[in-house]
C-alpha cells in the first residue's frame, strides 16, 4: 500500500469516526430534550396542584378549624376531630409498625441473609410495599370489622401499622448492610457479643438512615383514605375511645370535597393544606436526617 492509499484510508477512517461522533451528538441532544420536556410536564401540573391547594386552602385557615368539630351543612365549624383522630391513629400505627419493622430487618441484614425464611420474608415484603392500600384495608375489614361487628380506631391503626412495617424493614435492611464490616469485626475482636454489636454498633451507625424510613412511612400513612375508610370509617364528633367509629383527615377531606356544600369544600380545602405542610415537613425532616453521615 502506497502513502497516498494510506492517506485515504485514514482521512476515510476520520471521516466515519466525525460522522459517527455527530450522530451520538444529535442522539444526545434529542435525549437531553425529551428528559427535559419530561420535566417540565411533571413539575407544570405539581406547580398547579400546589398552586391551588395554596390558593384554596389559606382562605378557609381559621381559629375555628383548629378548635371546632366538622359541621353540620352551611354551618360554621372546623376539623379539630379529624386532626386529632390521624394524629392519634398515625401515632400509634407508627409505635406498632416501627419496632416489628427495625427487627424484621435486623434479622434479615444480620442473623440470616441467604437463608429460605429471609427470601421469604423479602418476597412478602416486597408484595405488601407495592400493593395497593385499598387491599390492605380490605384484609383488616375482614379480620377485625367484621369479626367485631364494628368500625373502630384501633382497625384503623392496624391498618396504618401494616403500611409501615415493610418501609421501615427495607429501609432498615438497607440501611445496616451499609454498614462497613470492619466496624463489626472491631466490635468481636473486643469480645462483644452479637446482640451488643448490633445495638451499640451497627444501628447507631445506621441510625440517621433508619429514622429517615420511619419518618418517610409516616409520610405516606398520614395521606391514606382507603384503609380507613373500611376501618375506622369517620365520626363526626370528638371522640378518645379506639373501639369506636373515629375520624381522620384524609377521610374527612374526601366526604367533604365530595359534597355539594360550599362550606364543607371550603374545610376540605383547608385539609387538604394541612396535610400537604404536614407531609412537606416530614419529608424536609426525612432528608436532614439522610444527609448525615
Amino acid at each position: 500500500m502506497t502513502t497516498g492509499e494510506r492517506l485515504i484510508k485514514a482521512s476515510d477512517l476520520a471521516a466515519v469516526r466525525a460522522a459517527k461522533y455527530r450522530g451520538r451528538n444529535r442522539i444526545n441532544k434529542i435525549a437531553i430534550g425529551l428528559s427535559l420536556a419530561a420535566m417540565a410536564f411533571g413539575v407544570f401540573w405539581l406547580i398547579w396542584i400546589l398552586w391551588e391547594t395554596l390558593r384554596l386552602g389559606i382562605g378557609g385557615l381559621s381559629v375555628a378549624l383548629l378548635t371546632e368539630m366538622t359541621p353540620a351543612p352551611n354551618e360554621p365549624g372546623g376539623i379539630a376531630n379529624a386532626i386529632w383522630g390521624s394524629l392519634v391513629m398515625v401515632f400509634l400505627a407508627t409505635c406498632v409498625g416501627t419496632p416489628i419493622g427495625v427487627m424484621a430487618g435486623v434479622y434479615l441484614a444480620e442473623y440470616n441473609k441467604t437463608g429460605w425464611l429471609a427470601s421469604v420474608t423479602r418476597f412478602v415484603n416486597d408484595i405488601l410495599l407495592s400493593a395497593p392500600s385499598i387491599v390492605i384495608g380490605l384484609f383488616v375489614y375482614t379480620v377485625i370489622v367484621i369479626k367485631l361487628r364494628s368500625f373502630s380506631g384501633y382497625a384503623g391503626v392496624m391498618a396504618l401499622a401494616l403500611i409501615v412495617i415493610p418501609v421501615v424493614i427495607r429501609t432498615t435492611e438497607n440501611m445496616l448492610v451499609l454498614v462497613p464490616s470492619s466496624l463489626r469485626e472491631a466490635a468481636y475482636a473486643l469480645g462483644t457479643p452479637k446482640w451488643k454489636v448490633i445495638s451499640m454498633v451497627t444501628l447507631r451507625a445506621a441510625r440517621a438512615g433508619v429514622i429517615t424510613g420511619v419518618l418517610l412511612a409516616v409520610a405516606r400513612i398520614a395521606g391514606e383514605t382507603a384503609p380507613l375508610l373500611f376501618t375506622a370509617l369517620n365520626n363526626q364528633f370528638w371522640n378518645t375511645d379506639l373501639s369506636k367509629p373515629m375520624a381522620s383527615l384524609p377521610v374527612t377531606i374526601f366526604k367533604f370535597a365530595m359534597s355539594p356544600y360550599e362550606n364543607w369544600q371550603q374545610l376540605a380545602w383547608a385539609g387538604v393544606f394541612l396535610i400537604t405542610l404536614a407531609v412537606l415537613g416530614l419529608n424536609i425532616l426525612a432528608r436532614s436526617f439522610a444527609r448525615q453521615k
